[in-house]
């Protein structure tokens, strides 16, 4: 049988209050006492039900979610999955909030995260920026015991409770060998796009594609990158001049959104099949370019895998309990034409 609470106070010589107030980490216990209780269950293999524990305690957890608004495909696809796991969330005793942004404004991000009352949410996600007034909102949050995941895309400069995403510069590493390959002998440069140069994905995806393509594919050449704030038709717009200016472009890499724009461009006079375009996030645009051969690989991140081991982290931070390191691994997928399903 699994060892009790009963179980630890005898071993530990100690009353059930004692227990009771190490394994809450209530004020007024001697360290002597704590000693002998973390002892005792150690020595035991003890393992509290969290569950029943916060029952009794009529414990509810409430977190909320800070993502960008806008027509960003996978954005509107992660707040799907956010709202599929509200469904189910009070079965849990969860209650999940969503936030909706501007993309790629630091200013506005801070002010919605500087608006959360410590008081009220248990946890917060966010899909971060760069900016020194969202190192500091987080900071705050921090600072008043409310746990933080980043979410998507990482902030450095800030210690967060943990990220939830893929490792960006192997996603763009693995951007430029995919390129590299489907080139083959060709020269010639490559259109790089991204939404803003301010977020850390997009920042780490452009240094793992550029660290592969200078060392292993000297014949190519990266163009500057075009920021097209994962806008469809800014990015329309500005890749439409980029290759009327630079007729030997013979590879596309967007590492954000706006890939509508990108399919616009590319689907007008049979231009794609001049070139190797490499994108990011499986959606109902992107899907139907490779099927039509416009796009020739995505690669992907599942936005429901990174929705759930969001809170389940942010509730091991709460709880105080153990995570599997590889459940909450979000993996690198590629996607090609022949083997969409």
């Amino acid at each position: 049988m699994r060892p009790t609470v009963q179980d630890v106070a005898r071993q530990a010589g100690v009353s059930l209050a004692s227990v009771d107030r190490v394994l809450n980490q209530r004020p007024g216990v001697r360290e002597k006492t704590i000693a002998k209780v973390e002892a005792a269950i150690s020595k035991l293999g003890y393992i509290r039900d969290v569950s029943a524990a916060n029952l009794a305690k009529r414990q509810i957890y409430r977190f909320v979610f800070v993502i960008p608004e806008g027509a960003n495909s996978f954005m509107r696809g992660l707040e799907a999955e956010i709202e599929a796991v509200k469904q189910h969330s009070a079965n849990d005793r969860t209650e999940i909030s969503i936030y909706k942004v501007p993309p790629f404004d630091g200013r506005a991000l801070a002010a919605t995260l500087d608006g959360l009352d410590p008081a009220r949410y248990s946890g917060v996600a966010v899909v971060a920026t760069e900016a020194v007034a969202v190192r500091d909102a987080l900071a705050r949050l921090r600072r008043n015991n409310v746990p933080v995941v980043t979410l998507v895309s990482d902030v450095p400069s800030f210690q967060c409770d943990a990220y939830v995403g893929i490792d960006n510069v192997a996603a763009g590493r693995t951007a430029a060998r995919l390129m590299g390959n489907f080139l083959g002998e060709k020269s010639g440069k490559i259109a790089l796009v991204a939404g803003s140069m301010l977020v850390r994905d997009h920042v780490e995806r452009r240094m793992g594609f550029e660290q592969v393509i200078r060392s292993d594919y000297t014949r190519l050449e990266c163009l500057p990158v075009i920021e097209g704030k994962d806008d469809g038709q800014l990015v329309q717009k500005y890749l439409s001049e980029c290759l009327r200016m630079h007729s030997d472009v013979v590879g596309v890499y967007n590492m954000g959104a706006g890939n509508r724009g990108l399919i616009e461009v590319l689907s007008k006079n049979g231009a794609s099949k001049e070139r190797v375009v490499v994108a990011h996030e499986l959606t109902e645009h992107t899907r139907r370019a490779l099927n039509a051969g416009i796009v020739d690989a995505i690669i992907h991140q599942d936005a429901g895998h990174e929705v759930r081991s969001a809170l389940r982290i942010l509730k091991a931070r709460i709880d105080k309990t153990p995570l599997l390191a590889g459940q909450e691994t979000i993996r690198i997928e590629i996607y090609l034409n022949e083997n969409l399903s």
